[in-house]
């Protein structure tokens, strides 16, 4: 009986025990809490630069595109890609026989209806117009032969010698003469109507505008420089054919480039016309070209999936090195400050409007709400909450999650 008391007495002390232990493991662990590493950085006055960034296209303000204004034969390309061209230098020649034909088929045309409405607006050619005076004359001839005849008719009759009957053949005879004397006379003075006259005037009108065709065809066949540039492509070679409409050649002041942006829709309301802009080019990546915004976006487009703002920046040191068509990247400084404290992006932590960091005080973690300002990829400004020096918290080492009041070691 003695024993079995003791083992039972042995079983409670083991269990006291071990209940102590769990207790002080339990006290220990909420009296002394992990140390956390963590990655820091300093509230500083600095310059903080904020940019916007987006891709575009290299579009030149000086352009030369010409086509082919009829087909034809390619007769002599004068210039390669590359080559600098002044002013007026020929760049290639057409066969220009069809052209020239067509000219001159057009001129004739004009010249033709530029001539019936004048002898319509005279009333007749020079030959008409002799014809209808010389009727006009055996008219007015007849009609006083007419007057005469009467007048001796009726006196006979009235002594008996003439009847009614030959008065009123008389009578119409002169009749007759005097309506073909009117008849002349009106088609002497207007001879074609308003509707006669219009539709010559048409017709004058096309001839006009198939003799301007004709002559841009024409010029089209002698293609010269119409600035001074840089040829960047000819697609044709000696002796090709090519259809109506083709492209010939391109060439552009390559000193006077333009870049062709489009924003997201957010950032629209940062830019403003002369902000300036950095420009690189993938194909150059040691480069880079300076501009400034030359018109800023007025209305918002649907740009494949994305609502944008278009945005037209001029390039200010483009020396030839930036070609046409290439598609570049564009960052433009929308604000600039030159002396304000701020922090690292990632030491900011936000939960609806409020904004705060975990400053290292002594060690622990102290939640600072904070007031915040311009921001760029990497720091934001501070306003109001911290001072210059202030040791703020980043991130834990191990990716624990920080809190407030949370003992930690701090690593620069």
């Amino acid at each position: 009986m003695a024993e079995k008391t003791s083992s039972i007495r042995g079983l409670l002390i083991t269990f006291g025990v071990a209940a102590l232990l769990a207790i002080g493991i339990i006290f220990a662990r909420s009296h002394f809490r992990e140390v956390i590493e963590v990655r820091t950085a300093k509230a500083m006055q600095a310059p903080l630069v904020s940019t916007v960034s987006t891709n575009g296209k290299v579009e030149p303000v000086e352009d030369y595109n010409p086509h082919a204004t009829v087909a034809g034969i390619v007769k002599k390309v004068f210039v390669e890609v590359g080559a600098h061209v002044k002013r007026g230098q020929s760049l290639i020649k057409m066969d220009d026989s069809d052209a020239t034909s067509r000219l001159a088929a057009a001129q004739a045309s004009l010249v033709a209806a530029e001539a019936n409405l004048k002898n319509m607006q005279q009333n007749g050619t020079q030959d008409e117009r002799l014809g209808q005076q010389s009727d006009l004359t055996n008219a007015l001839a007849q009609q006083k032969q007419a007057a005469t005849t009467l007048t001796a008719t009726q006196a006979l009759q009235v002594r008996g010698s003439a009847s009614a009957n030959e008065v009123a053949v008389a009578q119409q005879r002169l009749s007759d003469a005097q309506t073909r004397v009117s008849q002349l006379k009106a088609r002497s003075s207007s001879r074609f109507s308003s509707v006669d006259l219009s539709a010559q005037q048409s017709q004058v009108a096309q001839a006009r505008a198939a003799l301007l065709a004709a002559r841009s065809a024409y010029g089209g066949v002698d293609l010269r420089a119409p600035f001074d540039g840089t040829v960047y492509s000819v697609p044709v070679s000696d002796l090709d054919f090519v259809q109506f409409g083709e492209a010939l050649l391109n060439m552009a002041n390559l000193n006077h480039i333009q870049v062709r942006a489009y924003f997201d829709e957010p950032e629209i309301g940062k830019l403003t016309a002369g902000q300036p802009v950095k420009i690189v080019w993938d194909a150059k990546p040691y480069s880079t070209w300076h501009g400034h915004i030359e018109r800023a976006p007025s209305t918002i487009i649907t740009y494949g999936t994305r609502n944008v703002g278009e945005c037209i920046i001029s390039v200010d040191d483009a020396k030839g090195d930036l070609l046409p068509n290439t598609n570049v990247t564009v960052s433009v400084t929308v604000s600039q400050l030159a002396d304000v404290l701020s922090v690292p992006r990632e030491a900011l932590r936000t939960e609806g409007p409020k904004n705060y960091v975990y400053r290292i005080v002594d060690g622990h973690l102290k939640e600072v709400p904070l007031q915040v300002g311009a921001s760029n990829l990497t720091r934001i400004q501070i306003t109001g909450g911290l001072n210059e020096g202030d040791v703020v918290a980043l991130s834990a080492v191990s990716n624990s999650e920080l809190k407030d009041g949370q003992e930690v070691k701090a690593l620069r």
